[in-house]
């Protein structure tokens, strides 16, 4: 396999966990808390990131992104004493990115010239939706004025922003998405992250769905067409959907995310996080402990694994087929019969050509627009 993760680069994640409200829609690890001792979680960071350090010396960091829960809600002097531990461990890449996901509320906006100070220079804002009903609906904290102006705010701080909206809402039809994306497009962001609501086991939607409270969701036909027209519409404004939820010209990618998708190695700190590390050769899989306060202490004894699963060849190949599936440029031919020669060379790509769910050249493959609206099926198909 060799150290094919070179391909795709070396990032850094940093989950922090904590939130003012649990949104009814989020599956992710987040916790609602009234204070946290922000010099304690820092130092934890720190521990865990030279930790890791240690395993990958020698490194040239692509990218780092704060994720969450609510990572604006960090102090920026805990965002300055990670960016600070972790060029202590590693080199930065000269055109480094580093991203921090922010709520557009006035008690975070205000952080933001901190933020930039300590060295974030990309912010991604959890606009969501552009409707005020809807943002109540979401259990969004902030309205669209808030979101309008921090969106200003984030683009005179900060050298990129992108921001999120969840689409396949209640009671929204085709043409009303059709204006909001619209109006979205104008604010002039240069990236931006376009989800359709999924209802996910273990949220508040989840539990209204099957009470039968969750009503006016769209069908599955609507849904379709409501992800070909986001496209359509993104692809004519100038930006096309590189993966299938993000959109940006070129240029503007989430180098962060591109690293997952092209297979690097990325470390996870924090609860919950997950991080995929290479070492002398054997990729392994890490997640950290999920409880924020099991977390803590086990980071303060020396380590905050729950798990570290040493992945097979054909784990890493399945990964890579299943992340470049997602990303308009697609997978490496060459890149993939290093991985694991055997499994590529039994793939069927050509009657996936035929059905166009598939495109393929001499030395790549991947997705068409009609595939990637059925991804689980045709990833399902080739693995």
């Amino acid at each position: 396999m060799a150290e094919t993760w070179r391909d795709g680069g070396f990032g850094l994640y940093v989950h922090w966990p904590f939130c003012e409200a649990k949104c009814p829609y989020c599956d992710f690890n987040s916790h609602v808390v009234s204070h946290v001792d922000q010099t304690r979680w820092a130092a934890a960071l720190v521990s865990e990131l030279a930790r890791y350090g240690r395993q990958t010396e020698g490194r040239v960091l692509r990218s780092i992104y704060f994720g969450g829960g609510t990572p604006s809600l960090m102090a920026p002097e805990t965002v300055r004493a990670v960016l600070d531990a972790s060029r202590d461990h590693w080199a930065w890449a000269n055109d480094i990115e580093i991203t921090l996901e922010a709520n557009p509320r006035s008690v975070e906006i205000n952080k933001f010239e901190g933020f930039a100070m300590a060295g974030v220079n990309r912010v991604s804002l959890g606009v969501q939706a552009l409707r005020p009903d809807d943002l109540r609906r979401l259990g969004r904290l902030h309205d669209v004025d808030d979101a309008v102006r921090a969106l200003e705010i984030a683009k005179s701080t900060f050298n990129r922003v992108n921001f999120d909206l969840i689409y396949g809402r209640q009671g929204q039809s085709l043409s009303d998405w059709e204006v909001e994306l619209r109006e979205a497009l104008d604010l002039a962001a240069d990236h931006l992250s376009l989800y359709q609501l999924t209802i996910e086991e273990g949220t508040a939607f989840w539990d209204r769905a099957q009470a039968g409270k969750l009503r006016d969701l769209p069908s599955e036909d609507l849904g379709a067409d409501l992800y070909l027209a986001t496209q359509e519409i993104c692809e004519a404004a100038g930006k096309p959907a590189y993966e299938v939820s993000n959109h940006s010209g070129e240029g503007d990618e989430s180098r962060h995310n591109l690293v997952y998708w092209r297979g690097g190695d990325y470390v996870g700190i924090g609860p919950g996080a997950h991080g995929r590390v290479t070492v002398n050769g054997q990729r392994s899989a890490t997640v950290a402990r999920r409880a924020p306060g099991d977390w803590i202490k086990a980071a303060e004894a020396g380590s905050a694994d729950q798990e570290v699963e040493s992945l097979m060849l054909q784990d890493v190949w399945a990964e890579y087929l299943m992340m470049g599936l997602r990303l308009s440029e697609g997978l490496d031919l060459e890149r993939a019969r290093m991985i694991d020669p055997k499994r590529t060379a039994a793939l069927s790509l050509d009657p996936l050509v035929e059905l166009g769910l598939i495109w393929r050249n001499e030395a790549r493959f991947g997705a068409t627009q009609q595939g990637r609206m059925l991804l689980n099926t045709l990833t399902a198909e080739l693995l």
